[in-house]
């Protein structure tokens, strides 16, 4: 954990590349999966526990990613979360993924992600508010909006 944003270290893995030996696109969208889970289980364990055995749901509404430079297997990822909006039921996260190497930092893709709080049963889900614990967990990473 730095300041201003939530990290996940990565060293990405031959099976995680293409044919031709880059990245394949949809594992950094699975790598803002995995940092997002982190991150409530190490810094909303609350918020985790009601989604696994209540009704608290985190639909994910948008994602996107938008690629700068390639990665290989054996390379050191990391991904960095920053919250970019809260609302009283939405949160927009923020995600660079940076290549770390001999000191050195670059950016090789920027990412996004949002995300609604719902309640209910499956086939009646509403907006429900962001609950206050993860409201709380996000504050030290953010350069939202808050509405």
């Amino acid at each position: 954990m730095s300041a201003g944003y939530y990290e996940l270290r990565h060293r990405v893995g031959f099976e995680e590349t293409n044919f031709v030996g880059n990245v394949y696109y949809a594992h950094y969208l699975r790598w803002q999966g995995h940092l997002r889970e982190k991150f409530l289980l190490e810094q909303a364990p609350g918020v985790l526990d009601e989604i696994m055995h209540d009704d608290l749901k985190l639909f994910t509404l948008k994602v996107d990613c938008e690629f700068y430079a390639e990665l290989a297997a054996f390379d050191e990822l990391s991904v960095r979360m920053r919250l970019e909006e809260l609302t009283q039921t939405q949160i927009a996260f923020a995600f660079d993924y940076v290549k770390v190497r001999d000191g050195v930092e670059t950016l090789v893709a920027r990412g996004s992600q949002r995300i609604a709080c719902m309640r209910g049963p499956n086939n009646a889900t509403v907006p429900t508010r962001v609950p206050a614990e993860l409201r709380e967990a996000l504050a030290p990473f953010s350069s939202a909006q808050v509405v």
